[in-house]
């Protein structure tokens, strides 16, 4: 997958190792058919975001010590799913993305103008 591009059509760049993320835990928003959340958005996330999440079904922010995972805190960069994210914003609550580090593809789903608007470094 080194050939992966970002929303930019530039090289996809690492999301976070710190917590570990993408769906292949390899730190980048990759992704393939197998990806099925399309996990290719990579977020900073908020408290008012991770409220959302976990209100909606997927608790990002509790620790899964038999997963090796600490758990999502605010200001963490993450790599969520596309839609996800969708819901997010059109609930108010959307966490800023890192455009560098969010795969192409995401903007099968979101458009780039709106990506660009939450953007942050």
């Amino acid at each position: 997958m080194s050939d992966a591009r970002n929303v930019l059509g530039s090289p996809l760049m690492a999301c976070s190792y710190a917590p570990l993320t993408g769906y292949f835990r390899t730190g980048c928003c990759e992704t393939d058919a197998s990806d099925l959340g399309r996990h290719v958005v990579c977020i900073k996330a908020s408290a008012e975001f991770l409220a959302f999440s976990a209100k909606a079904g997927n608790d990002l922010s509790t620790p899964r010590p038999e997963y090796r995972f600490r758990g999502v805190q605010a200001g963490d960069r993450w790599c969520l799913c596309a839609l996800r994210w969708l819901e997010a914003h059109e609930a108010g609550v959307a966490p800023a993305v890192v455009l560098e580090a969010t795969h192409e593809s995401a903007l099968e789903i979101i458009p780039l103008n709106l990506l660009r608007e939450f953007a942050v470094s």
